[in-house]
């Protein structure tokens, strides 16, 4: 708060009583704020201390202590204004945080008419607010906001304080706004209870002409409404005179109207969601026809589907068996006519050739004969090859039986022994549970079982061993089979190679292998022209009843076949 400048100068001892009075005054004015809200007040003449907020008792202590201090660091102001700061507090907020004031103690409304008019919107009235002359002849006071938020800070929370203004400046008064539910209206009569409760109340200020300081407030009523003032004026302009009971009904209409409209939208919303549920049953059954007339299609469909691709699995069945009927006997027609051909050729050869494959057949029985005992030896040879082979292989698969046998046997004896192990450990075990109470003979017995045990998994070993040594002689004699079955085949594909030995082929010769020959070795032109000049040169040969491209020599009591000179030099243009 703010010192006038009479406060700037330090007093005398015997100027102290007189100052003490002077701020008692003014405290009591409402020049200086005490009071923050209903628990909390302040010192306003230690502005700069760090603690700014007391409790009641506290702050009484606080002014005691320096009006009545000894100590020189005080001035003699300082200990006048604590003075009278604790008369003020004695005096006049004794009954602070009593059930007159208005912080949350009691229920203002208590005793309140509900038939009496009050100025609505809730309105307060606050008068004999300090003004002061200003430089025009006009008067100031303090700012509505400010006291708004002295109000706020005592718990009235006002919306809103509104200074009255006239010609001659401000009047003095304001208008103080409170919310228009029942809130406000609890907020406004604590305010007025609290400024009565202070003797600054409606009736404190008509009680007496006497001049009077500090600050007077109540709710506006009726009364107050009706005046031919400022005041009066500015209440009719912004609120209306209604009683509690009117409030009350015109709240209870509203609230009756409200639960009547709800009542209507809940039945509404109620009919509104019966419509629903049966919109959702209708679609729910609906959505379940088509869902089972979707499963009878579909089934019909699938069903129908497989009729189609039965029949159409049979149709082609059918075409393809008379497709292969139809291949079969063009194949045998094909067979017949080739046959026909060959025998119309044949006929045909015979009727030009047969005088000379008569002469051709004298001279040449004397050399087939010698091809064919030739061609007989090497044919008992192979034949008898054939058969060592044959009977090896026969004495190695029996081989191998048995010693599949053997192996299958050995897998007995090997199931067998692992058992007994199994057995044995079992036994080993029971034996070491009951070797716990320390019977000998059972210790004994322990011991026999776990000598045999060590045998068992001796001769499982040597099982093992003798099992992978069987399997690696198995795989080896399959190896060695394997190896005669192919060699068998190759002596088999080499006798019948020879099946044709000393036959010569009757006609003109194939141009074919001569050409496939003589391609690997020149180019295309090249290899044409020699395959034609060897082809021809072999033909001569044919025609020649004395030569044969194989002969027969005795060499050291033993027939050897060997190649002519004249083949190896046609041999020699491949």
């Amino acid at each position: 708060m703010e010192h006038s400048s009479e406060e700037d100068s330090d007093i005398s001892e015997s100027e102290m009583l007189k100052y003490e009075d002077k701020s008692y005054k003014k405290l009591k004015s409402g020049n200086h704020s005490v009071k923050i809200s209903d628990e909390a007040f302040t010192c306003p003449y230690c502005p700069k201390k760090r603690k700014q907020e007391y409790l009641y008792k506290d702050l009484l202590q606080h002014a005691s202590g320096v009006g009545n201090s000894t100590s020189n660091k005080r001035s003699a102001k300082e200990k006048a204004n604590h003075l009278a700061l604790a008369k003020y507090l004695e005096k006049d907020l004794r009954d602070a945080g009593s059930p007159s004031k208005p912080v949350n103690e009691g229920d203002p409304l208590t005793g309140c008419s509900h038939d009496e008019k009050f100025v609505w919107p809730w309105t307060g009235i606050v008068v004999n607010i300090p003004t002061r002359r200003a430089e025009d002849g006009r008067s100031v006071g303090e700012s509505g906001s400010k006291l708004r938020d002295e109000l706020i800070r005592r718990g009235f929370n006002p919306t809103r304080v509104h200074p009255l203004w006239n010609f001659r400046g401000h009047s003095g008064c304001a208008v103080v706004e409170f919310h228009k539910d029942w809130p406000g209206l609890h907020n406004a009569m604590s305010f007025e209870k609290a400024y009565e409760a202070d003797h600054y109340g409606k009736k404190d200020w008509y009680a007496s002409n006497q001049e009077k300081s500090g600050l007077y407030a109540w709710v506006a009523r009726s009364d107050d409404y009706n005046l031919k003032n400022i005041i009066g004026d500015h209440l009719r302009k912004i609120g209306d005179l209604k009683t509690i009971s009117e409030m009350m009904e015109e709240e209870a209409r509203k609230q009756n109207l409200l639960v009547s409209n709800l009542t209507n939208m809940i039945e509404v919303k109620d009919k509104h969601l019966e419509e629903m549920k049966e919109r959702f049953t209708e679609t729910s059954n609906s959505v379940e026809k088509l869902m089972e007339e979707k499963d009878r299609l579909l089934q019909s469909y699938n069903e129908e589907i497989k009729k189609i691709q039965l029949s159409a699995r049979d149709h082609f069945q059918r075409i393809f068996t008379d497709h292969e009927k139809l291949k079969l006997q063009l194949e045998s027609q094909k067979k017949e006519l080739e046959l026909r051909g060959e025998e119309l050729e044949k006929r045909e050869t015979q009727n030009e050739n047969d005088r000379k494959i008569l002469a051709e057949e004298i001279e040449k029985n004397a050399m087939r004969n010698n091809s064919l005992q030739l061609a007989s030896l090497v044919q008992q040879k192979a034949d008898e090859n054939v058969r060592k082979l044959a009977e090896d292989q026969k004495k190695q698969k029996e081989d191998l039986h048995n010693r599949i046998i053997q192996l299958e046997k050995q897998l007995d004896a090997k199931q067998a022994l692992a058992l007994e192990i199994e057995r044995l450990k079992g036994s080993l075990n029971v034996m070491k549970h009951m070797g716990d109470d320390g019977d000998i003979e059972v210790l004994q017995k322990m011991e026999t079982v776990l000598k045999d045990l060590r045998e068992k998994e001796g001769e499982l070993d040597d099982l093992e061993a003798l099992n992978q040594t069987l399997i690696i002689r198995e795989r080896k004699s399959n190896d060695e089979l394997q190896d005669a079955r192919k060699e068998l085949i190759n002596a088999l594909k080499e006798l019948s190679g020879r099946a044709h030995i000393g036959l010569k082929r009757m006609g003109e010769l194939d141009n074919k292998p001569f050409l496939e020959v003589m391609n690997r070795k020149y180019n295309e032109e090249e290899a044409e022209e020699r395959a034609s000049e060897l082809c021809s040169l072999w033909e001569e040969y044919l025609k020649d009843p004395d030569w044969h491209p194989f002969k027969v020599i005795t060499a050291e009591g033993k027939h050897k076949v060997c190649i002519s000179l004249i083949s190896k030099f046609d041999l020699s243009m491949f």
